[in-house]
């Protein structure tokens, strides 16, 4: 039975649609006779307790240049939709936040996905903190003396953000980088949460694989390699994908991970593991299903929309 589908992206327009997870989700759910509309968060409201959105009807080609049509703008009721699609990129910030909290007052009668709650309450790089023993040595401060001593200890490191994607803002520190402390000072005036700082993991170099779970399953993977001079795998920023299967250890990971990923309603996840540490989970928007089915994997937007669908008639 076709199902009504909102959209809450950045706007289509920007994306790079050789790589992009919500426009392969698009087109997918095009492909099975749903019906699309498109909005950005900005055209997010709650009135009176209704939540609305300034939406267009979407259709999806894949032909870069030529990728979408959008229709009028019309205001619409989003708990008349069966189903939003959660997929706006971070930062993860308070307008994220505030969304999410929008969203609440609509799902589970409209399926919103990923579920906005468990969105809201598992930053990716915080979530992945209950897992401890399965990642790096991990610190999330804002006191140098801390940092300080997690360098002391584990020498190399790597400093980002505590709310950030894409790659941006990752630093790799080698142990006797004198550049700490002004990295420091820069990261307070930036941001007022705390940052998050790793052991500096050298397989990286080997590539950064992306593994991509629907309903806690893992279904496919991708390895990102760095660029010769950047310590970022992100292809953002000029990491290379390429073909990757499963370790064993990848696999023990996603067993312990699964069952929490389906108790929170997450759908669609994409985790990080370098050589045999999960770094991040990503349960905002997370990238890679192209790339997947790119190199002869699993068509993971089918997968998701039979996951969806299946929701759906569950109510």
């Amino acid at each position: 039975m076709p199902l009504k589908i909102a959209v809450q992206m950045d706007h289509i327009s920007t994306v790079s649609i050789a790589g992009d997870t919500s426009f392969a989700l698009a087109l997918e759910a095009q492909a099975r006779g749903h019906a699309l509309w498109h909005y950005t968060p900005d055209k997010l409201s709650m009135v009176d307790g209704k939540v609305i959105a300034w939406a267009e009807a979407l259709e999806v080609r894949d032909i870069k240049g030529d990728h979408f049509t959008l229709g009028e703008p019309q205001r619409l009721d989003l708990s008349e939709m069966d189903v939003v699609l959660l997929r706006q990129d971070p930062p993860f910030d308070m307008n994220y936040i505030t969304t999410t909290h929008i969203l609440d007052r609509i799902h589970p009668e409209t399926l919103v996905v990923n579920d906005p709650s468990w969105v809201r309450n598992s930053p990716e790089k915080i979530f992945v903190i209950e897992f401890a023993d399965l990642m790096p040595e991990t610190l999330i401060t804002r006191d140098t003396r801390e940092v300080d001593d997690f360098r002391k200890k584990h020498g190399d490191i790597i400093v980002k953000p505590l709310y950030g994607n894409g790659g941006a803002g990752i630093f790799h520190l080698k142990e006797g980088d004198r550049n700490l402390a002004s990295l420091l000072e820069m990261f307070m005036g930036a941001f007022r949460e705390p940052f998050i700082v790793q052991r500096y993991l050298k397989e990286v170099r080997g590539g950064d694989k992306r593994i991509i779970l629907i309903e806690g399953e893992p279904v496919g993977a991708i390895n990102r390699v760095p660029a010769e001079h950047d310590s970022r795998s992100n292809m953002h920023v000029g990491g290379r994908a390429e073909h990757a299967e499963l370790t064993d250890r990848e696999r023990e990971i996603c067993a312990r991970i699964g069952p929490s990923l389906r108790e929170r309603g997450f759908t669609l996840v994409g985790i990080d593991v370098i050589g045999d540490w999960l770094t991040e989970i990503n349960v905002t928007s997370p990238t890679g299903i192209r790339e997947v089915k790119r190199f002869g994997g699993a068509d993971i937007a089918a997968l998701f929309w039979d996951a969806v669908e299946a929701r759906r008639a569950r109510g």
